[in-house]
């Protein structure tokens, strides 16, 4: 039994349903539920049984996370107390592709009767729920992949996509910005590369700080307690003069005349790369390190006293990339 020649015959079962919606974009009320759901001053339901059910719960999800306010509401707990979860200006999509599914056909009497707004998605404009409906949006396949004709298969990923259509086409309404969709999702890695700043990854306390004229020995000792593999060195007015990395440190030791009862200013760096904007992104700070190939960027007021050390470690561990 080959099953790359299995996969390859549903993927084009299935994109080949997709295609064919895609020819006949202009039967399926596109426009009409955009507008239903952008002038929605509520939420959108999404409600459904079975693989259906699973589907409107991404469709949901999706249209949250894209500027749509959305929640996925089963209708057997609908009809067992959260009904009471549909508003009066909320609008409801629901899928079931029979169009007859029980437990959601239940629902819609009282969907109608506090006049809610209904998109359906089914494959049968005369079924029951595509009657009850405002807008109905078609989702019939010509074949599933389920080599039965019978899972849901062709089907799901059809109104899947459909879902997204509509999510796009709101988001392109409403001129959704990726700044807009990061607001949505704070933990997720654009969001933190829109929203997370120098000063919240800061080391401001127990830092590497040495005088110009400590000696070499010393420096060892306060780098390795710092952990950072850097000594920072101020003058006697507390400004910032030079730094001290371990590069630094294993270069000096191939010079004949290296003598660890040197002063640490004779070996080290001499103006390192600052910035005084803590509130840069830290995205923005990453681009600096990169670009200078340093471990550690330091920050310092206008005085050009140090506020505190942004390293590099600290960028990847907050997934900042």
């Amino acid at each position: 039994m080959d099953f790359n020649e299995i996969a390859k015959e549903v993927l084009d079962i299935e994109a080949k349903e997709l295609n064919l919606a895609s020819k006949n974009i202009d039967s399926f009320n596109i426009k009409d539920a955009v507008e239903l759901i952008y002038n929605c001053k509520g939420k959108v339901i999404v409600t459904g049984v079975g693989k259906s059910g699973l589907i409107g719960a991404k469709i949901a999800a999706t249209f949250a996370s894209t500027g749509t306010s959305s929640f996925f509401l089963h209708p057997t707990e609908a009809m067992h107390g959260d009904l009471g979860m549909i508003g009066k200006d909320d609008i409801v999509l629901g899928i079931s592709y029979s169009g007859e599914s029980e437990e959601l056909i239940q629902l819609l009497p009282h969907i109608k009767r506090f006049d809610i707004p209904l998109i359906a998605m089914a494959k049968n404009e005369n079924s029951t729920l595509a009657k009850y409906s405002d807008i109905f949006i078609n989702i019939s396949v010509t074949k599933e992949a389920c080599p039965l004709d019978a899972a849901p298969t062709s089907s799901t990923t059809l109104t899947l996509a459909m879902g997204d259509v509509l999510a796009v086409c709101l988001m392109r309404k409403r001129d959704f910005k990726k700044e807009d969709f990061a607001s949505f999702h704070p933990g997720g890695t654009l969001g933190k590369k829109l929203f997370v700043k120098v000063d919240d990854l800061l080391r401001k306390e127990n830092l590497p700080i040495v005088s110009r004229e400590t000696k070499i020995k010393d420096a060892i000792v306060t780098m390795s307690e710092g952990r950072l593999g850097n000594v920072l060195i101020i003058d006697e007015k507390n400004h910032l003069t030079s730094i001290l990395s371990d590069g630094d440190l294993r270069r000096a030791l191939m010079n004949p005349d290296f003598s660890i009862e040197k002063s640490v200013e004779e070996i080290a760096t001499k103006n390192p790369r600052t910035i005084k904007d803590k509130n840069l992104l830290a995205s923005d700070a990453l681009k600096i390190i990169e670009e200078y190939k340093i471990q550690l960027l330091i920050v310092t007021n206008e005085n050009n006293e140090i506020i505190g050390v942004l390293h590099i470690h600290d960028l990847i561990e907050a997934g900042i990339k």
